[in-house]
């Protein structure tokens, strides 16, 4: 095994050798011939100055489309006419958002609001919620619900 490292570490070094030779001749040959190239880039970076200038004058007007998009967006949206129609709750569900009658935004609001109040989330998989009493008749029975199909259980205590 020790003849196999020695062998790539010969041939780095053979490598190496004809690397640092080639470099030391080039940077010779560079400098005489780079010597008047040089000064043309100075030129050309001198031109691009006024260009990195002229950069800060384009982002301006940029800024001053920032707020024509936030005017459009300032259009408030209409709500949805059913979302936003007052249900009525069933017995069950009025055990625990209450008796008035509430939008079903607000319901979902509530509900979670209830779950959150008593730690109902599930501490492992917090996609499921395990009911209490209260929700066990919401759930029509089922001890543990998704939060998806929460909302489908609660639209049928809904009128």
């Amino acid at each position: 095994m020790a003849t196999k490292k020695a062998k790539p570490a010969k041939k780095a070094a053979k490598k190496a050798a004809p690397k640092k030779a080639t470099k030391k001749a080039a940077p010779k040959k560079a400098t005489k011939k780079a010597a008047p190239k040089k000064a043309a880039p100075k030129k050309a970076a001198k031109k691009a100055a006024p260009k990195k200038a002229a950069a800060p004058k384009k982002a301006a007007p940029k800024k001053a489309a920032a707020p024509k998009k936030a005017a459009k967006a300032k259009v408030k949206r209409t709500p949805n006419a059913a979302f936003m129609k007052a249900m009525t709750p069933s017995s069950a569900l009025a055990a625990v958002i209450g008796n008035g009658a509430v939008p079903r935004t607000e319901v979902v609001k509530k509900i979670w609001g209830y779950i959150k109040k008593n730690s109902l989330q599930d501490k492992k998989n917090r996609r499921m919620i395990n009911a209490d009493d209260k929700l066990k008749a919401v759930f029509g029975g089922k001890s543990q619900v998704s939060m998806f199909e929460m909302t489908k259980l609660v639209n049928k205590h809904l009128s």
